[in-house]
């Protein structure tokens, strides 16, 4: 018994001892501020977005996700020839999954030829009954032509039918959250219960550019010819604006001229869509006013980086003195111009720390503000393994944490912040 008393009386001394030189909580820092910011004016004005003559339309920040700016985001709008992105978003799908080829021989039936060939008022890539052609050659044709034969081929190909594709569609539709979407056909014709919204394009077009950057890249071509038939790209921005790769045309009597469009001017990539216009000229220039306003009056930077500590608190009965909590991705964020220094960020976190834990594994929430309103949530995680110390060790931490209080665990500033 005496021996027991005399080893916990030790212990005591030793852990009171570490107690005294443990580390105290970092004060609690403001967001990771740039290194050289450079001067703004103070409480400059933010001016309104411009006033356009469409049924709905939406300014999206790629890195974000955030809607900057927007009327009638969720309004259920006919798509037109703009539905061709989720469908050149499914073919990308299915090849990246390797059930479909690039040079995959793919039959023109009589469907195709007759629904979207030459004989039809709507845009064709002139593709020949009966005839065969690779998959590749198809993809060009939809998106750069716009060729409603195209669509319907690759459909046929993809799934056997255009109505089987279209549930196809559908399910992918689900996946990315597009919940004002619903499509019944590849192409984009006008049809009962085919429809989406300016807000779920855009998280399409986000997605497309995000997930298969590669075959988005056909999107900034201006011209394809096939069969001896040279057409251009009907998205006159890409001639006019050299930021500008991408997207999509549309139009029918029902949806009007459409545009979904995105460009990039240094580290900054904006998506825009507009919806229900009176012309193409009309589209062309309301998707520039938008562009022009977002790059002007808008920026983004980079909070934290991933796999770099947020924040490093003390580590109780493991066997690092502190532990090291991150983010899973970069944190970006975007905000008005000048408005930097007033962004917030906290963090919901334990209050003390105890070993074990895995790489990875959640720990918290971290949260970024502006003005009190919330602008990113992210998980905060652990960014290496951290196992438990050995006995003595934590016999000691829990002797230490007797008298010790939950710590106050803030984001601490980041040196590769821009």
């Amino acid at each position: 018994m005496s021996y027991r008393l005399n080893l916990l009386a030790s212990l005591l001394l030793t852990t009171c001892a570490g107690f005294a030189s443990a580390q105290t909580p970092a004060p609690t820092p403001a967001v990771p501020r740039p290194a050289a910011p450079a001067p703004t004016a103070i409480n400059a004005p933010m001016p309104p977005p411009p006033t356009l003559d469409a049924k709905a339309w939406v300014l999206m920040d790629y890195a974000t996700g955030q809607i900057l700016a927007s009327s009638n985001p969720d309004e259920r709008v006919e798509p037109a020839s703009i539905t061709k992105i989720m469908t050149s978003y499914v073919v990308s799908a299915e090849l990246a999954a390797g059930k479909v080829k690039p040079d995959d021989e793919v039959f023109i039936s009589e469907n195709a030829w007759r629904g979207g060939g030459a004989g039809t008022d709507g845009s064709t890539s002139f593709l020949a009954l009966n005839s065969k052609v690779k998959l590749h050659d198809l993809l060009m044709g939809m998106i750069v032509q716009s060729g409603n034969d195209s669509a319907i081929a690759l459909a046929e190909h993809l799934a056997g039918s255009e109505a089987v594709f279209s549930d196809l569609m559908n399910e992918y539709a689900k996946r990315l959250s597009l919940t004002g979407t619903h499509f019944v056909n590849a192409s984009g014709l006008s049809a009962p219960n085919h429809y989406t919204t300016a807000h779920d394009i855009a998280t399409l077009s986000r997605a497309l550019i995000r997930d298969f950057p590669e075959d988005y890249k056909i999107y900034a071509i201006k011209e394809f010819e096939w069969n001896g038939i040279k057409q251009h790209n009907r998205n006159a921005l890409l001639w006019r604006d050299a930021s500008v790769d991408g997207i999509k045309t549309g139009h029918h009597s029902a949806a009007g001229y459409c545009l979904a469009a995105s460009a990039k001017r240094d580290e900054s990539r904006l998506i825009t869509v507009v919806m229900g216009t009176k012309g193409e000229k009309v589209r062309a220039d309301m998707t520039q006013e938008l562009l022009n306003y977002g790059f002007r009056f808008y920026e983004t930077h980079k909070l934290y980086s991933i796999d770099k500590p947020v924040a490093e608190p003390t580590l109780w009965k493991g066997l690092a003195d502190t532990i090291q909590l991150g983010v899973n991705e970069d944190v970006l964020v975007t905000l008005p111009r000048g408005r930097y220094a007033d962004l917030k960020a906290s963090m919901d976190v334990p209050g003390r720390f105890v070993a074990p834990y895995t790489k990875g594994q959640k720990l918290g929430t971290l949260r970024i503000s502006l003005d009190g309103k919330p602008l990113i949530e992210r998980p905060i995680v652990a960014l290496q393994e951290y196992p438990e110390a050995g006995f003595m060790r934590r016999v000691g931490d829990s002797i230490m944490l007797w008298f010790k209080s939950d710590e106050a665990v803030q984001p601490s500033k980041q040196p590769d912040t821009k």
